[in-house]
């Protein structure tokens, strides 16, 4: 398997584990949502008052390069998935996670009889609304470093769709 490969499977068994540790059912997108840009698909039950079942859709990117400083990820995104992930008012929300690696392979998982440690880690962002571009190769995003993917960071999104809300 080449490395590219490698990246993206590891950066979905990431999603995979945070949704499954909060609750929620996660789906590889079929086809036709991956040529949209939408790589994963995570779905909730919602209250038991609720009339919305929260489904968010996922773009998946994965790098062992160092981007996090302090404050944010610089993210060259291409073109063609900024545009889809920008949509002013998608019917399903969107949003970009960026799951960073270290450079070798070998220390990207990390198990003994106590734990499983993936390192290093996902942050996820969302683009809905942001202005077109006049680039034609790349976009430099910038995800802010608090907006770690865990399973709080989930949950929140989950609860902020399932109430209508823009993330």
């Amino acid at each position: 398997m080449d490395s590219n490969t490698q990246k993206e499977e590891f950066s979905y068994a990431y999603v995979y584990a945070v949704a499954a540790a909060a609750g929620y059912s996660f789906q590889i997108a079929p086809r036709p949502l991956d040529a949209e840009g939408v790589d994963v698909i995570i779905t909730g039950l919602g209250a038991s008052n609720s009339t919305r079942r929260p489904r968010l859709d996922v773009q998946v990117k994965c790098t062992s390069r160092d981007l996090l400083d302090k404050e944010s990820i610089r993210y060259p995104l291409e073109v063609k998935n900024y545009e889809e992930l920008r949509l002013e008012n998608p019917f399903v929300p969107r949003i970009l996670i960026v799951v960073l690696v270290p450079d070798s392979q070998d220390d990207w998982l990390r198990q003994s009889q106590q734990e499983l440690c993936l390192r290093y880690g996902g942050y996820w962002v969302s683009l809905q609304g942001l202005p077109p571009t006049q680039n034609q190769n790349t976009v430099t995003i910038q995800i802010p470093s608090q907006n770690i993917f865990n399973k709080d960071a989930l949950k929140t999104l989950m609860q902020r769709i399932e109430s209508g809300e823009l993330l």
